[in-house]
This record gives C-alpha cells, sequence and structure tokens, in this order.
C-alpha cells in the first residue's frame, strides 16, 4: 500500500528527506510545503527529476498559519517537521488533531520533552509523535541503542559526532551544511549527560580531547556541545552509569569558538550597541555564516559511538561506527544523507505500523535493529565490533 507524506521545510534537509519517501517510503504523493513557493517547487523539481516520475509537489504553507498547516495535512498518513525547532510544539498539537504521525529534526531537548507530554493525546489520535530525528540526535540515538544492545548489560555509552568538510578551509575549518541557528544552539545551551547513574548538566565547549580516524581522516578534537544525547539521559537515568555526546571538529576550531563564548556572543539578550539594540547570537550567526558556507565543498559524517558493559559473562565493549560522504551521484551531502534520510526512515516506519503510537523518544519508539538495516539499505556503512577481555 501505498503513502501519502508531506515535509513542512523545503530546504537541504526537507529535500532529501523527499527524496527518500519517494525511493524507499512507498509514497503515492509527497507534499513539500514551504512559506517559500519558488524554494518548493526547485525542491519537487529536484525529487522528481533524481526519480524520473513525478511524485513531490510544492505547496505554500507558513508554519505559523496553523489552520493552514492542518488544513494541508488532512489526508497525509505521516509528515516529516524540517523546520525550525521553536515551531515543533504547536506543530505536534497540529499534528494531533490531524492525526497525522509526526517526527522532525529537533534541535531543542526541552522542546522534545514538552513533545513527548502529549504522549496520551497521541496514543488516543492513533499516531506516533517522534522528536529528534536526524542525525545526532536521531540517527546517533538509534546507534547508541544498537550498540548497547550487542552486550548483555550496558553500563557506559558515548558517542562521538559530527559533520565536517572533507577539505577545511581556513580559518574556522568548518563547513556548514543546515540551518544556522541549530549549530549556535548546540555550541551554546548546555549538555545534559548520565554521570554516575545520573542526569547531569554539563557546560558546552568544555573537555576537549583529541580521537583518533582512519586515514585520510586522522586525528579530530571533540568537546562537549548540548543537544546530541537528546531525551536518552532521562530514560537511562539510574540503568546506566555514563552515557555522554561530544562533537567532533577539525583540529583547532574548538579555541576559536570558545573565545567566542567566552565573549558571550551566544547570549540571547538584547545589548545596546552604537545606539541600537543588538541581540548577540543574531550579530554571531550574522557574521559566522557566510563564514563557512561553500556550497560547492564536498562534506563527511561520522558517529562513533562505543558501549560498555558485559556479555557472556565478560567485560566487553560494542562499537558502531558510521563514516559517510558527499554523495557525487545524487548530489546530497552527507549531512542530508544522514539527517534528511534518518528522518524520512522514522516516517517510513510510522506508516508501516513499526512505531508504538504515543508520544517519546527515538530510543523507546525506533527499533534499533530495523533502523540500522534501513540504514545500509540505503548504502550507510553501519560498521560493528564486539570485543571481550
Amino acid at each position: 500500500m501505498s503513502h501519502i507524506y508531506a515535509v513542512l521545510g523545503a530546504g537541504r534537509q526537507g529535500t532529501a528527506a523527499a527524496y527518500d519517501m519517494v525511493r524507499w517510503g512507498d509514497a503515492r504523493r509527497v507534499l513539500l510545503a514551504d512559506r517559500e513557493l519558488d524554494i518548493a517547487r526547485r525542491s519537487a523539481e529536484r525529487v522528481n527529476s533524481l526519480m524520473g516520475e513525478t511524485v513531490a509537489e510544492a505547496i505554500q504553507v507558513d508554519v505559523t498559519n496553523l489552520d493552514a498547516v492542518e488544513g494541508l495535512l488532512a489526508g497525509v498518513d505521516a509528515f516529516l517537521s524540517a523546520v525550525p525547532y521553536f515551531y515543533n510544539l504547536p506543530l505536534t498539537e497540529v499534528a494531533i488533531r490531524a492525526k497525522a504521525h509526526m517526527c522532525d529534526l529537533g534541535g531543542h531537548t526541552g522542546i522534545a520533552r514538552q513533545q513527548h507530554d502529549l504522549d496520551d493525546e497521541a496514543r488516543a489520535a492513533g499516531i506516533s509523535i517522534i522528536p529528534n530525528c536526524g542525525q545526532v540526535p536521531g540517527m546517533g540515538t538509534a546507534l547508541m541503542v544498537y550498540a548497547m544492545e550487542l552486550l548483555d548489560e550496558a553500563v557506559d555509552g558515548y558517542m562521538w559526532d559530527g559533520g565536517i568538510p572533507q577539505k577545511p578551509r581556513p580559518p574556522f575549518n568548518y563547513l556548514l551544511t543546515f540551518h544556522i541557528a541549530g549549530l549556535t544552539n548546540e555550541y551554546a545551551e548546555p549538555a545534559i549527560f548520565l554521570r554516575d547513574w545520573k542526569v547531569t548538566e554539563v557546560d558546552t565547549m568544555t573537555e576537549l580531547e583529541t580521537v583518533e580516524f582512519p586515514e585520510p581522516i586522522g586525528t579530530l578534537e571533540a568537546f562537549v556541545a548540548g543537544g546530541g544525547t537528546d531525551t536518552m539521559p532521562w530514560t537511562f537515568e539510574g540503568g546506566v552509569r555514563t552515557l555522554q555526546n561530544k562533537t567532533l571538529r577539525h583540529p583547532g576550531h574548538f579555541a576559536q569558538l570558545r573565545a567566542f563564548y567566552d565573549l558571550g556572543l551566544w547570549d540571547l539578550q538584547p545589548v545596546r550597541a552604537g545606539g541600537a539594540e543588538v541581540v548577540p547570537r543574531d550579530v554571531f550567526q550574522t557574521l559566522f555564516e557566510p563564514k563557512v558556507t561553500f556550497p560547492e565543498d564536498e562534506d563527511m559524517v561520522i558517529v562513533r559511538v562505543k558501549a560498555v558493559g558485559k556479555k557472556d559473562g565478560r567485560e566487553a565493549e560494542g562499537v558502531v561506527e558510521v563514516i559517510d560522504y558527499f554523495d557525487q551521484g545524487t548530489g546530497f551531502t552527507a549531512m542530508e544523507r544522514c539527517t534528511g534520510w534518518s528522518a524520512a526512515i522514522v516516517a517510513e516506519m510510522m506508516v508501516r505500523g513499526e512505531t508504538p503510537r504515543g508520544a517519546g523518544g527515538v530510543e523507546t519508539r525506533v527499533p534499533a535493529g530495523l533502523f540500522v538495516d534501513e540504514l545500509r539499505r540505503r548504502g550507510i556503512g553501519v560498521v560493528e565490533k564486539v570485543t571481550q577481555q
């Protein structure tokens, strides 16, 4: 049976998700909605051109017009919110009224927890609501659960992830492949980890370390950033001693960005400058975005997770790793593949009845083994290894 999907936000990740829905999600129609009709049209045309058939349709809608969104969702089986995170809570309420499954790209753990609070309403509507389904959190969340499931008992869980350029450009050695607001939020907002079995808030831009990868990647640096663990710390509190995530970057990036953090350039409280009131974060984003935006550059995504515990009564480690690259065939970046495609996988699981009804996190609602199978079906390599002492 074919399905009708919708994607709110026809940018980079939304386009990648729509392509996935058509190619692997048995889509009869995919409604690509954006407040800018030209953006939606270009996105739909790209998907249809890649697939050689007309399945994606461009729709103009402003997600702040909730009545219009509800009308759009009439008859839609599942949709992805690929708009900035601060729209997702009201969109969740619309999804419940429209009785359409919903997943989103997230970006804010507090908002995701509010979405989880609508579990009863989602179950009554007969739908699944699963926030934060992009690369990390999202794919990384499922890979963490998968690594834990490789062991009989998992005690500690560690994640390192990043979307970085294959050939870094100075001065920042970074390539922006998603919305700048999401990046700044990760850098600015505290991380939530499990430390000594308890939910613990950890400052971002701290705990710098180096991590080794096979050549040509080599040495990368890793540090604390917010949002990567999503709601896992609350889910696993008391059952797992350690659960944490660090962001991977090319060497030198941390020192530069830490200076902006110390200067207060990610603050949201307006300050007076030159006789005008400005929000420091707005100033940073306006200045930083063009310095790290290179549409012609090729990227890669790395996610490495390690679960430590026991298997067959012996101390053991389960390591799961994804290293994905810009795809020459489709023109999708590694970040688009690992973000847009990962979210689309969840939407497709929803319509196939593979996720429970109600609202909750990827760690409890998305079958990790099935998710890994779907990644491999798309040519995203997942390497796993268990070692015992």
